[in-house]
């Protein structure tokens, strides 16, 4: 299974509606970035990790919560970044599986990379995201569309003649 590591507030800072969500309520962009990453772990079947820098709150201590069954979400302890957790984590996991980290920080990339694992810009996550999601609605639509929504196509015919025999005896 592929390991998706995201550094939360990287990719709240650059997408759009996060960050327009944030500059109202950061614990609101946190839950949605964590319900699209829940979507995003089922649609793929990957394991996620969101990791959120709590490195500048004091006397805070590492946190982890199943959000899902395929995502995770952490909170780093004080003096902890999100950069350092996940490369201690890709030290740990990245030789037995598929490792990618989400992030737009460049030195980040680099070390990611050089540890073995592979890197996507919070950018190009963005479009990925956006790309799935239209995937799911076009399914979605195509299949609504080719239900049948006429009275007759949904009604036992004996219905239906009961139903006619009363708008007749009108």
């Amino acid at each position: 299974m592929k390991n998706i590591f995201v550094d939360g507030y990287n990719v709240i800072n650059s997408w759009p509606e996060l960050k327009n969500t944030k500059d109202y309520s950061l614990e609101s962009a946190r839950q949605q970035l964590i319900e699209i990453m829940s979507n995003y772990a089922a649609y793929r079947g990957y394991k996620v990790f969101v990791v959120f820098d709590a490195h500048m709150v004091n006397g805070s201590i590492e946190k982890k919560e199943k959000f899902s069954e395929n995502v995770i979400v952490i909170f780093t302890k004080e003096g902890d970044t999100a950069d350092n957790f996940i490369e201690r984590m890709i030290n740990q996991v990245g030789r037995k599986f598929e490792v990618c980290v989400v992030t737009s920080d460049s030195l980040e990339q680099q070390i990611v990379f050089q540890r073995g694992a592979t890197r996507m810009s919070s950018v190009e996550f963005y479009h990925e995201i956006k790309g799935i999601e239209t995937k799911i609605r076009n399914r979605i639509d195509k299949n609504y569309s080719l239900k049948k929504h006429r009275l007759e196509d949904i009604v036992k015919k004996n219905i239906l003649d009961k139903l006619e025999k009363i708008r007749r005896s009108d």
